[in-house]
């Protein structure tokens, strides 16, 4: 199994640099691939700040990489659940954040979007300070 950075996965998905991604689709062809839950949030940002992806097609897109029988992650579970929340309107981020926090009582952020938005998600309360 070998483990991928950003770069690769970005290449991967968004196909802007042909010789990039004809290496990064022979990866994905022929190796078993572990993707860090740190490179899927890296590539969140980047294909939504960079390539112009919204909410709904980065989940797309996570959801399709992710049914790829050779693909691996930490806790797909985790994932899952971030994806869910992510296209209910959180913020992938704050998603992926709240998702690896369920053994907490309480997630604690000045961010009152996020507070909002998660209100009744999970029974980890997400509030202020």
């Amino acid at each position: 199994m070998i483990a991928i950075d950003t770069n690769i996965l970005v290449r991967f998905l968004t196909r802007d640099d042909k010789p990039q991604y004809t290496k990064a689709r022979k990866i994905f062809s022929y190796e078993t691939v572990y993707i860090p839950d740190t490179v899927l949030l890296e590539a969140e940002w980047v294909l939504r700040f960079s390539y112009g992806f919204q909410p709904d097609a980065v989940s797309s897109t996570f959801k399709k990489l992710l049914g790829l029988p050779n693909v691996n992650i930490a806790d797909p579970e985790l994932v899952h659940r971030a994806i869910k929340w992510h296209e209910n309107g959180l913020d992938f981020a704050d998603a992926l954040h709240l998702a690896a926090s369920q053994g907490c009582t309480q997630f604690v952020t000045f961010d009152s979007t996020f507070i909002r938005k998660a209100k009744g998600l999970t029974k980890c309360r997400v509030g202020k300070p």
